[in-house]
């Protein structure tokens, strides 16, 4: 199993649209922190599959904070239907196509990897690179797609994968038409972790400015937003400021069951 991370900062005001109001943000200066992860699994209850998770932000869960995933792609029926029922994701079915070519060294070099340069380490990690990059275009039955693009190591990743690595993640999930409840549950990983260039990211022309469109309806109590304005929160999400990428490899994760958080009211659900 093979997963980039990409952390970015993500406005308050974009991921607060995404998440239910009776939750509170993690937040400071205006930001929180957010953005996706690339993910290949090669073994899972699901089975193979390949997936695109957008994270919105952190919500508070003293003495801690949980994760927000604000849209799910996968390219299996098997694997959206395990999200929705069994861990409560607003899991959705997606193409995934990925195509690898070639780009000179000069091209290559003159990649930013952003934070990492701040540290003087952006032009040796370019020095690690091949002429090669990997295009990967995801696409979602609601028309909603993203391409992601990003560098090929040129060395044998098995000589290098970074140090060996274990974490918890904790999230949140539900509040969805499937799973109305609030749900709590922790991966448990162990994997080999290095930094890569982040991948850049592209999306619908008319929302690469990342604005949104507060076309809403309310019933319930419960602002729901339209289809326009989830994607183009989604969109805000992935095209927001990049601060550095993950490669996570040789991973083994562990999902625990999701709980019912039961001091939580189901008055709100997802707004996207």
């Amino acid at each position: 199993m093979d997963i980039q991370r990409k952390l970015h900062l993500v406005k308050a005001k974009t991921a607060r649209a995404c998440i239910p109001k009776d939750l509170r943000l993690v937040e400071a200066f205006g930001y929180t922190l957010g953005g996706f992860f690339l993910a290949s699994y090669d073994d899972s209850p699901a089975g193979v599959f390949d997936e695109l998770v957008v994270i919105a932000g952190l919500v508070w869960n003293p003495p801690t904070s949980c994760a927000w995933a604000t849209k799910v792609l996968v390219n299996s029926d098997e694997a959206c239907e395990h999200g929705r029922k069994e861990v409560g994701l607003p899991s959705q079915v997606a193409r995934f196509s990925k195509r690898i070519t070639s780009i000179s060294r000069q091209q290559d070099s003159s990649r930013s990897t952003g934070f990492l340069n701040m540290f003087g380490m952006g032009t040796g990690l370019s020095d690690w690179y091949s002429r090669d990059r990997m295009d990967v275009q995801v696409t979602a039955e609601d028309t909603s797609s993203f391409n992601l693009t990003s560098l090929v190591p040129a060395f044998s990743l098995d000589k290098w994968m970074g140090p060996s690595i274990k974490m918890s993640l904790p999230s949140f999930s539900g509040r969805t038409q499937h799973t109305p409840d609030l749900l709590k549950y922790s991966c448990k990983i162990q994997c080999r972790v290095r930094a890569v260039h982040p991948a850049k990211v592209s999306g619908p022309t008319a929302l690469l400015n990342g604005e949104m469109e507060q076309s809403s309806d309310t019933h319930n109590g419960c602002t729901t937003l339209d289809q326009s304005a989830r994607e183009s929160i989604s969109t805000a999400v992935m095209l927001s400021k990049p601060i550095f990428a993950l490669k996570f490899s040789c991973m083994t994760m562990q999902v625990e069951a999701p709980v019912v958080v039961s001091d939580c009211p189901k008055t709100s659900l997802r707004t996207c």
